[in-house]
Formats: structure tokens, sequence, C-alpha cells
């Protein structure tokens, strides 16, 4: 970096006499660095005596000044922690620090954030330098047993935390440190008896930083961040600081650990300690209801200072004021607070860079973004100029006589044009912050003519019970609801039967165990009234569902949700980076969760809103699935091994079988999957816990299993069906490649070869992945005599009829004419012509070209088919019961209409009878013109 001072903008002297005693101070210097020097000292008392008393080592800065710095830093860091002038030469420091950042900053050399860092750079120095001077003091006195002067290095235990400004490395020029001050308790064998000295240890630092004598001060030093400061000691217990914000923490101090950050100290263990924290600051699902809290502190402000009104230049204050600094800030963090759980990349310290990502991840216009961060760095500017004119811990304008005129020097610019634009932008900062802390709460809701026009029509007993439900238990849960209330029950009667609509309504908000967060949500963001609304009066059980896993929402409003669907690579990576950030196994499972129930939501209303058909829809639930296999395949494996070793071998692959292999899964779809591991010779895995090979696969089978369908906090992710293995309960749960291989080839049942249609690999190593495919390919590929498995097939259905009957009114699997006699005749379309990718290219497709099926028998399947699948998708989103029209209400019935193209639903049933019937005789006559046994050959008589 070029270590010069390239002035590009200079201060006007406003006492001109003043200036040319500072000028007259360094003769040497060339013409655009005298003017500099004049106009500084012209217009700052503060810097003009800075200037006079380092003089002599201003001329050496003036060269380079970020070495100065640099080897000012080092000649502090090398003094003796206990040589009694450490408190001096520290003040020296700070004297020459302020003048070259001051310089660097009004010449235009420095932006502001090389400005704010080295400020900030100053301050870790200082408060480690200052901590190590009390430690110091203690170990001299043999009060710190247990430690030594090697401790030093990592202060004996205690942490520093920099809050606020300095944990962003955003002080200002004329700062306070905010500072919290931590002890390790492990690192004593019993903490207590190192507890008095060091509490004395943090006082001695903070007296040593804050003591203001002749020579100035370091910093003015803010220990009140820490936990409940008023009972508790300077030095706090890293446990006992935690069980504080586990149980007690408030919102404003989840938005000061945004910006913590270990500054000095035990630095490593400091940063340790913040991460404990991150469930505390950063909550799992998006939290509006921090709005309202960050709106309660904005207002507690103004009524203790009293900045209320208009706009009033004179004395404003450009921190707390109208349009000021902490309203940027509050902006920023609370933006991050809402969607940082979720979002990881939001978790950013400083001001700027965090405004910039909020655009980029879409929570903030582009536009809005760019003009805060212009406004934020324009307004701390004029905060530093402020504090540089008399180094004053001030944030206001000056309020009489000829302040502003010298802070316009100072600022080279002219006053009436700085008097102007400091009102452009506070108003601007104003109106568009304002707007997102204490919206008009009438603004989204349609006009009504009181209560009673809500409510008319309504029953009132569902009405008047609501108040009695847990997620109204709270005043500010009724206080939000009250303000919803007019916009729901106009969503509900637009609803095609709004009592129906109100009933699956009451059913989500009486299953809510609380509701200020979800109601902050809904009154932040509208539409997800109308996407309630829509769902309470045509999907009930979908409301019932999101009464208990409202966190779905958060999807709604994340960004993209109603984008085209990205794909399963696309997906896997996603998931990859949200397990990532999880640090163990059973969070990563809850994680996982998460995830998965936010994408099967977004699925659904895709579906429910007319984005995608139903096949569209079979195919993204599949591709969910198989995203969710292979993040959390390899999350097994991990934890796993943590005890038993790697596994040994090849490793295993996970073969998805039915409709998963297909790719075609409903809402409501378990999975069929195999295991086939390759131990490649290796008898055993090498662990803490070692196991032979064939356990270690099985055990780390069931561990998938377990991973998918236990019931956590988060609920489970997918049943697992393992039936379709080789010698299905019978066999083992997982199978080795050689066992496979074998029993396929000599074992298995016509049956097991026509599911081999639909097998596919999902997870899994890519060479033992590729070797099952291509072994996979080379048994369907073989070809088979039509007679023979046609055979077999037609012995397959009549068991299944016989077992399973004709098929009930609007089953559309199982029975005459359903779909799983229809995939049946497709799988064998594909293994008769030996087509490993039959079910892909449509089997029944095939079974024309074999010669065995007409094109209008296809035909008629394959619409047959698409009929069954639309209704059973339908069905499967309604409900997890069997399809039964008269229950699925009148916004259910107008969806199944819609996704089948009838007109009626006397219609729908008579199509549907008359296809599956058709379609039944049609497999029939397949089955008897093309399955019969081959004829015997005549014997010849003796005649001829």
């Amino acid at each position: 970096m070029n270590d010069i001072l390239t002035i590009t903008r200079c201060p006007r002297p406003f006492d001109p006499d003043k200036g040319a005693e500072v000028r007259a101070l360094f003769p040497e210097v060339d013409s655009r660095m005298a003017e500099l020097l004049e106009g500084t000292g012209g217009s700052s008392p503060y810097l003009a005596g800075l200037m006079a008393k380092e003089a002599d080592w201003l001329r050496g800065a003036l060269e380079a000044p970020r070495a100065a710095l640099s080897a000012e830093g080092a000649r502090l860091q090398g003094l003796d922690p206990l040589d009694p002038s450490l408190g001096s030469e520290l003040r020296r420091g700070k004297r020459r620090m302020a003048l070259i950042v001051a310089l660097a900053d009004l010449s235009g050399a420095w932006r502001l954030e090389e400005v704010t860092g080295a400020l900030t750079d100053f301050g870790d120095l200082s408060a480690g330098v200052a901590l190590r001077a009390g430690l110091a003091s203690e170990l001299k006195r043999k009060k710190l047993p247990e430690m030594t002067e090697a401790d030093l290095d990592t202060g004996c235990g205690i942490t520093l935390l920099a809050m606020g400004k300095m944990g962003a490395g955003e002080l200002n020029y004329s700062s306070d440190i905010d500072l919290i001050a931590l002890y390790d308790e492990d690192r004593f064998e019993d903490h207590r008896e190192a507890r008095p000295a060091l509490i004395r240890a943090v006082r001695k630092m903070s007296s040593l930083l804050s003591e203001i004598t002749g020579e100035g001060y370091v910093f003015r030093t803010d220990l009140r961040l820490r936990p409940d400061p008023s009972v508790t000691p300077v030095c706090v217990g890293m446990e006992a600081a935690e069980n504080y914000y586990e149980s007690v923490g408030r919102t404003w101090e989840r938005a000061a650990y945004i910006k913590a950050r270990a500054c000095a100290g035990d630095v490593d263990r400091g940063e340790q300690f913040i991460a404990t924290l991150r469930p505390f600051v950063w909550r799992r699902h998006l939290d509006y209801a921090a709005i309202q809290d960050a709106h309660a502190v904005r207002l507690a402000i103004r009524d203790s200072k009293g900045y209320h009104g208009p706009l009033c230049l004179p004395g404003h204050d450009m921190k707390l004021g109208r349009g000021g600094i902490r309203e940027i800030e509050f902006f920023a963090q609370f933006h991050q607070l809402i969607a940082g759980g979720r979002d990881p990349s939001l978790r950013i310290r400083a001001t700027v860079p965090a405004l910039d990502r909020l655009a980029v991840t879409g929570w903030l216009p582009s536009d809005l973004a760019t003009e805060l961060a212009d406004h934020y760095r324009a307004h701390r500017e004029v905060e530093h100029r402020v504090q540089m004119i008399n180094d004053a811990q001030t944030h206001k304008l000056p309020g009489k006589g000829e302040g502003l005129a010298r802070l316009a020097a100072l600022m080279g610019r002219d006053e009436a044009e700085l008097r102007a634009d400091l009102s452009r932008r506070l108003e601007a900062v104003h109106e568009a912050t304002e707007a997102f802390f204490a919206p008009d709460p009438a603004a989204p809701l349609p006009p009504t003519d009181g209560p009673e026009a809500e409510e008319e029509g309504f029953d009132d007993a569902v009405l008047d019970r609501w108040h009695h439900y847990p997620a109204l238990a709270s005043t500010r849960a009724r206080e939000i609801f009250s303000r919803l209330r007019p916009q729901l029950l106009a969503g509900l009667r637009r609803a095609a039967k709004p009592d129906e609509a109100l009933q699956a309504f009451d059913g989500f908000l009486k299953g809510l165990p609380a509701g200020v967060q979800l109601f902050s949500l809904f009154e932040a963001n509208p539409q997800l009234v109308d996407l309630i609304c829509d769902i309470a009066g045509t999907v009930p059980d979908l409301a019932l569902y999101l009464s208990r896993n409202s966190g779905v929402f958060d999807a709604v409003i994340g960004g993209g949700f109603f984008e085209p669907w990205p794909g399963v690579q696309a997906l896997s990576v996603e998931l990859a980076e949200v397990l990532a950030h999880e640090a163990d196994y059973e969070t990563r499972l809850d994680a996982a969760r998460r995830w998965a129930k936010e994408w099967h939501f977004r699925i659904g209303v895709h579906h429910l809103r007319g984005l995608i058909a139903p096949e569209e829809a079979g195919a993204e639930y599949a591709g969910l699935a198989e995203a969710v296999l292979q993040g959390v395949w390899p999350v097994v494996q991990e934890e796993f091994a943590r005890r038993h070793g790697p596994a040994p071998g090849r490793g295993a692959v996970v073969m998805g079988m039915g409709s998963l292999g297909a790719g075609r899964l409903n809402a409501r779809s378990d999975l069929d999957l195999i295991v086939i591991y390759d131990a490649d010779g290796q008898d055993s895995s090498e662990g803490r816990r070692p196991l032979p090979a064939r356990v270690y696969y099985s055990r780390l089978t069931q561990a998938l299993v377990t991973a998918l369908s236990a019931p956590m906090a988060q609920g489970r992710l997918y049943e697992v069906d393992m039936r379709l293995r080789p010698s299905g309960n019978q066999g083992p749960v997982a199978t080795s490649w050689p066992a496979y291989r074998s029993y396929q080839t000599e074992s298995a049942w016509t049956w097991e070869h026509l599911a081999l249609t639909r097998a596919r690999v999902i997870a899994g190593p890519a060479a033992l992945a590729a070797d099952v495919m291509a072994f996979r390919a080379g048994i369907v590929s073989q070809g088979r005599d039509k007679g023979a498995v046609l055979r077999e097939v037609a012995e397959m259905r009549r068991r299944i009829l016989v077992a399973k009957g004709a098929g009930a009114p609007w089953e559309v699997k199982v029975g005459w004419g359903r779909n799983q006699e229809i995939e049946l005749m497709a799988q064998a379309g594909g293994l008769i012509a030996g087509d490993p990718e039959g079910w892909i290219a449509d089997g029944l497709q095939l079974a024309v070209g074999s010669g065995w099926m007409r094109e209008e028998e296809r035909a008629h399947l394959s619409d047959t088919y698409r009929l069954l699948w639309s209704i059973g998708q339908v069905g499967k989103l309604l409900s997890d019961h069997r399809l039964d029209p008269a229950t699925i209400g009148e916004g259910g019935r107008a969806l199944l209409l819609r996704d089948t193209c009838a007109e009626s639903m006397e219609a729908l049933d008579a199509r549907f009878e008359a296809a599956t019937q058709r379609a039944g005789e049609m497999i029939s006559q397949v089955l008897e013109r093309e399955a019969a046994p081959p004829q015997a050959p005549e014997e010849e008589s003796d005649e001829r």
C-alpha cells in the first residue's frame, strides 16, 4: 500500500492568525502540505496544540503516516507493564495517533474505513497494554498464584470484548470505548480465589485508560455493557455471562453482540465465547418482533434526550438525533437480527458492509442501501470534525455563535452549502428508517366500516373464542393481532366457502403455541396474510400443519420463494452450506429438517397457486428428497466415523427405488431405499471402537434411517421403507456389493428386476455409484422373453387384486386399472426391451416398440396414469387420508377440478371410473394376448 499522504482536499483556517502560527512551525514542507497544516490549525484549537507539542515527531510521520503509526504501536507494546511512566507514554501515543489520523482524514488521503480502522486498532492496542499492566501488578503481588508471566499473553484468563463501534472497527475520533471483561473459569482450579485479583486488574486497566491529566487521556472506558452491570463486578465469569444471556438477555443486547469482537487478553477464548452466544443473537426464524423492541429503544432515547419535533440544525445530535448515525446503524442491525439467523452471510459487524450484504441478499433495495451508506459516510465525517475541533466527546453540531462556520471551514466547505446538505441528508435518513421502525399500521389493511362490518357473516362463537388461545395470551400479541384482524377476515371472506375457511384458520390459530413473532411477521409482510387465507380456504390440512410449523413462513419472504425451481444440484449446495454452519450432529439434523420443511412448503404453495402442474410438483418433491439424502448421508457418516472410524473399503451408496428412483413423489411420500457397500477386502473399521465391516455398514444404515425418520424438535424428514432390498425384511439392512451382484444375477425374482428399471443411486462415492449403475444397466439391458415377463406380471397383478381388491372410490394407486398396474406394464416395457433407461424414456412406448402393446392401449394407459397422478398429487396435498371429495371443502374441490381440467366433480367422477375400468380391461387384454404360454409343437403323424 502506498504510504504517502496524498492531499485531495484541505480545510480553511477559520482563525487565519492561528493558522499562520501553525504553518510557521513547519517551514520545510511544500506549499500543499503547508496549506493542510494551516487550515487544520486555524480551525481546530485541539489539533493546533497537538501539532505544536508533537512537531518533531510529526515531521517524520508526514513522510510515511502508516509506518509512523506502526512504529508507535510497537514502541508502546515494548514498554515494561510495570513502568510507572506507562500511562504517560500511552497518552503520548494517543496524541500522535490522533494527530496523524486527523491529517490523513482532513486531507482526504484515507477513506473513512481506514480512519476508523486506525482509531480502532489503537483502541485494541491500548486496551491490551493497559490490561497487561493491571495483570502484571497482580502477578507481582502473587495474587494469581496459578499464573506466570507467560500467561500475560493470554490475559491470565481474561478476555476483553470490544462492543459497539470499537467491535465493528468503526471508532469515531473522540470516541469512548465500550468493553466487556470476562474471565474463563476453566483456567483456574478455584476461580473464586482468583476473581478479586482479576477484578482489580480490570479496574486498573480502566483507570489507566480513562485518567485525565495535563497530558490528556487515552480513552474514556465504559464497562457497563456487561451482564446486569448494577449488581455484577467489572469482570464477569464466562459461564455466568452465558447463563445470563440465555435466561434474561434482551433484544438490545442481542443487537449489541452483532458487533462484539474479542480485542485483547485471551482473544481465541473470547471468540469462542461469542460463538456460544450465536443462538441467543441469531434466532432460527425471521425475527420481526425485534422491530418493535428496536422502536421502543429509539423512543426511549428520544424521550430521555428530548429529541422530538422537527429538525433544527444548531445543536442537533448527529448520532442520536433525527436522521442521525444511530438510525442507520439500528436500521442495518435490526435487519440483520431479523434474517441473520437464517443467513450467516448477514452476520457482519461493520455498518456499510452490512448494508451492502443486505442488498445483495435481497433484504434491502440496492438503491436504498447505497443511499444509506452514502449518508452514513457523510454523517461520520461531520461527526469526526465536530470532535476534532476541541477533542470533545460530543456528537452535537455547534449550537450558537460561529460554531457552524468553524465546522464548515474545517471541512473546507461553504457554510450555507453545508447547512443545506446536512438538512437534506438528515431528513432523508429519517424518512427511510422511520418507515421501517414505525410503519403506519393502518397502511396495509383494507378499509372497513368498523368491527361489525369485518365480522359480518362469520360465526360469532368462533371469533369469540380466539382470545382464549395461547397465541393471544400476551398483551403485545393481542395488540398486533387486533391490527391484523380486518385484513384476515377480509381475506377469509374472499374464499369460495368463507365458513370453511374460517374454521380452517381457527384450527391454525388454535394450534399456535405463541403469537408475537408470527403476528409481527404478518404485520411486516401483509402478503403472508393473503397466503394463509388462501391456504385456509383451500387446504385446511396445510393450515393445521402451519400452526405447528409456522417457521416455514420465513421462506416466503426469504428471497426467491416464487422463482423457478433451482434444480437438485443447487439445492444440494445450499443444504451443504446450511449444515456447515451448525456445530454438532443434532443441530445439523434439525437444520436439515427446517430447510426441507421450507422447500416442501414452497413446492406445495407453488402447486396450490398453479405455478407448477402436478407432474412438476412430483419431480420437485423427488428432487428435494434427493438433495436431502445427498446432504444428510455425509453428515451421518461423519458422526458415525467419530466413534467407529472411517467407512472401511470403498464406502456405501444409497439407491433410490420406486417413485424416488423414478423421480416422482407426492407431498407425503416415504422413501424406498437400498444401501449397498463395498468393504473391498477390509475386515473391519479403524477407530476408537472398531467394528467388523458387515456390522459397521448395518449400523451405519440404521443411523441413516434414524437421521431421516426420528422425530426431533423440527419433526422428521421422511419415513423410510427398505423392503425392496435383496431378500426383503429377511435380508440385512445393508447389502455388500458382491452379495448384491450375486443376488441379482442368481436369485432375484422377476419383480425385483422390474423394480431395477426405476432404481437410481442418489448419494455416495462416485466410483462405487458408477459401478452399481453400470451393473444395474447390465441386468436390465439383457432383454427378456416377453411371455415369461408378462406371465409374472399377470400373476403379480392377480395376487394384488386378491389381497387389495379392485380399488376403493378415488383410490389412485392400488386396484383395477390404477397406477400400480400401469407402472407394472411400463416396467415390463423397459425390461423386455432391455432398455436400462426404460422408465425415464417411457416404458409404455417401449412396449409398443417391442410389438406387444398397441398404440391405442399405450395412449389410454398414459392418459389414465396422468389423470390419476394429478388426482393423487392434489389429494396428498390436501390430506393424509384417502381422497374424499365430500370432505375436502369447496376450495379443495376447486383445486382438484383445476388440475384435472374437469368441469364438475360429477364429470370427474365419471371420467375416473371410465378411465380406470377401460385401463384395467386393456391390461387384461394385453396380458391374455401376450402372456400366453408357448404352444408345444404338434407331433408329426406316422404317415407323414
